[in-house]
């Protein structure tokens, strides 16, 4: 009966193999490997020689004895289990000799030689089978496969899904286009993208008008229509027109190269879970071989000394080695790091670029998100929608405000600027003061004029007229040669979907959503309130955001963690003090980059929920592989240390439970809408 069940064991393994190949060849975007197709061959190789063997009775052997000379037959039928045992395991001999020479003995390579070369050792001494030991290593390399295939294959997913690295720049020489590398264009250069191509640089359109496909980079699916002096980013592929650039970058420092070091380097900070798991193998590992020593030796010596019975030396070897092949931590320590590998590139296929597995780890921790307003809950984009005077003739009050604002980099007094419309006379404007937080002073033609908000007025001892604006937004207030003549007020649409993504976050678990903003009470109340935001404080600094996230986070319980959401420029401070730091609409900012954990590459909040729930999904799958995988072997390891499971089980409790736990580590690379 075991005969039989072992035959069918082989035939199954070759037709695995065979099957498996053809539907890792079939399928778009996957092939095997070099080193994986001679696997292969040396699986079926191997369990072809072990098939046959299967049919060569031990009565053959004593007949072939009997003919040439004794254990002539005995010695033959050895050398052919030996050489199937060489085909299918000289690779993990020579790992685990190699690991000896360099004093790392204890991996699941030293586990595997000891017990199999141990159960050949015993299957020489009695004269036994030697298939167990055969089978052990065969069925380990079976599950070794599928792991290198599983592994590799989300990798390859995880490039192609960032597959935005492009391979030249279509340079304009004398009228003629030369394909080049990209890291040979200077800043400054014209290149020619032509539909289907990659935008290899950063470049802003001289020429030419198109859409563009930036789902590699935004995981946004509509095309993005661009036209002359609109930037576009590297990695966006032109399904439109032809269209002419001027590189604002170098290739190193464009976007494509910043997201791809990003990715590349993401592995590199390892979450705590993984860090557990590297101490913990280390420490499992020499544990286990001790016990191992210690139950083929102990319980014999006991059993001798103390019961005066059979010491049954080879029963408890046997079991020792059992023990040795079921303890093989490799379900966790690959499983672990493939699944944070797999939860960073199912984030990455939908714009969401995380730093490093810790990052992951954290952010599923988070219980309080605060966001900046201005281009993170609504859309940043700033137009004066009504001027309210008081004294003054209206167009006199924008023209003011107009001069008064035109050297500040402000999005605000850029609105304003192009409300007036008019060209901007710079000689009449004279000591020009920017305060930061509260507004500009200047003369315009030597007439003293004040724009800002009330704490400027404030502080010029100002009184404010009572002004009723029908309109919601920033009110910037207006002082002629001292005395109040108005106030410009200035919208800033909400974001389609933020008041959906404030919604969803509680129902994720979120426990505390709050805004800091520098805008003015009224303003930044009226948006907060009507997208259900806990906690508003406005008018506030840079250094007041700060302070304000630090009393956040001694409010925070032990294990609950805070992100901030910002635009990543005017928030570095904060988004560096936060738990986590997720940059909002980044897309080509290199301070985002830098300064914030996560980066969501386009400005929807409804994004941040997103990854939330790649983040929980990523770590459930973690726990679900630690406690599976740890139950499992220790069950088997007390099942083996009693003598009831043999090697056969101990196969599943190695292999099996690591093919289970990479299966179910690559569910974090897909993520549903």
């Amino acid at each position: 009966m075991a005969k039989t069940i072992v035959n069918i064991l082989l035939i199954l393994v070759l037709i695995t193999t065979f099957a498996f190949e053809i539907i890792a060849t079939k399928k778009e975007g996957s092939f095997l490997t070099k080193k994986q197709k001679k696997m292969l061959w040396r699986i079926r190789i191997s369990a072809f020689i072990v098939f046959v063997l299967q049919f060569i009775s031990a009565e053959l052997f004593k007949i072939i004895d009997e003919i040439t000379f004794d254990n002539f037959g005995r010695i033959l039928r050895l050398v052919c289990y030996l050489v199937a045992y060489y085909i299918i395991g000289y690779d993990i001999l020579k790992k685990a000799l190699k690991g000896i020479r360099n004093k790392r003995i204890f991996d699941e390579n030293f586990l595997m030689a000891i017990a199999t070369i141990g159960a050949l050792l015993i299957a020489v001494y009695q004269n036994g089978d030697y298939l167990e030991a055969v089978a052990v290593m065969l069925f380990y390399q079976l599950g070794e496969l599928f792991q290198s295939y599983a592994v590799g294959q989300s990798r390859r997913n995880v490039s192609q899904l960032m597959d935005i690295r492009p391979d030249y720049a279509n340079i304009d020489v004398n009228g003629e286009i030369i394909k080049v590398n990209p890291d040979h264009v200077e800043i400054g250069s014209i290149i020619v993208v032509k539909s289907g191509e990659k935008i290899p640089i950063d470049s802003v359109v001289v020429e030419g008008a198109s859409s563009l496909n930036t789902s590699a980079l935004t995981g946004e699916s509509l095309p993005k229509d661009v036209s002359v002096n609109d930037e576009v980013v590297s990695g966006c592929i032109n399904i439109g027109g032809v269209l002419m650039l001027k590189t604002t970058k170098k290739f190193d420092e464009s976007t494509v190269s910043k997201i791809l070091d990003l990715i590349e380097n993401a592995s590199s900070r390892k979450a705590k879970s993984e860090n557990f798991i590297s101490k913990f193998a280390r420490v499992y590992t020499p544990l286990v071989c001790i016990g191992a020593l210690a139950l083929s030796v102990v319980p014999p010596l006991y059993r001798l000394v103390f019961m005066s019975l059979e010491p049954n030396f080879f029963d408890w070897i046997y079991r020792a080695l059992t023990f040795l092949v079921i303890s093989c931590p490799c379900a966790l320590v690959i499983s672990i790091p493939l699944s944070f590998f797999a939860g960073i590139g199912g984030a990455s296929r939908k714009g969401i670029l995380i730093k490093g597995s810790n990052f992951i780890e954290t952010l599923s921790k988070t219980k309080t998100i605060v966001f900046d307003k201005t281009g993170t809950l609504t859309k940043g984009v700033f137009e004066v929608s009504e001027i309210l005077e008081v004294g003054i003739d209206k167009d006199k009050l924008i023209e003011y405000a107009a001069y008064t604002e035109f050297y500040s980099n402000h999005p605000i007094a850029k609105s304003i600027v192009a409300a007036y419309g008019r060209e901007i006379h710079k000689e009449k404007i004279s000591d020009f003061k920017e305060i930061v937080g509260e507004g500009i002073q200047a003369k315009i033609d030597g007439v003293e004029v004040a724009a800002g908000n009330e704490k400027l007025m404030n502080r010029l001892g100002i009184g404010l007229e009572s002004v009723s604006a029908k309109q919601l937004g920033t009110m910037v207030y207006i002082a002629v040669n001292g005395k109040f003549c108005g106030c410009i007020v200035i919208s800033d649409k909400v974001k389609e979907n933020a008041n959906e993504a404030v919604l969803s976050l509680k129902k994720i678990g979120v426990l505390k959503t709050v805004m800091l903003t520098g805008d003015t009470y009224q303003s930044a109340h009226k948006i907060g309130e009507s997208l259900g935001i806990d906690e508003i404080h406005s008018q506030l600094l840079p250094s007041d955001k700060v302070y304000e996230v630090e009393k956040l986070l001694k409010q925070n319980k032990k294990n609950h963690k805070l992100a901030f959401v910002g635009d990543g420029i005017n928030d570095a401070p904060v988004l560096s003090r936060a738990d986590i730091g997720i940059a909002m609409g980044a897309m080509g900012s290199d301070a985002a980059i830098e300064a914030a954990d996560i980066v969501l590459m386009d400005d929807e909040p409804i994004k941040i929920v997103m990854a939330v729930k790649i983040s929980r999904k990523c770590i459930s799958i973690v726990y679900q592989n630690i406690v599976f995988a740890l139950i499992v072997k220790f069950l088997c390891l007390v099942l083996g240390a009693f003598g009831i499971a043999n090697m056969w089980f101990a196969i599943f409790a190695d292999v099996g439970v690591m093919i289970l736990a990479v299966l179910n580590s690559i569910r974090a690379l897909y993520v549903k809408k």
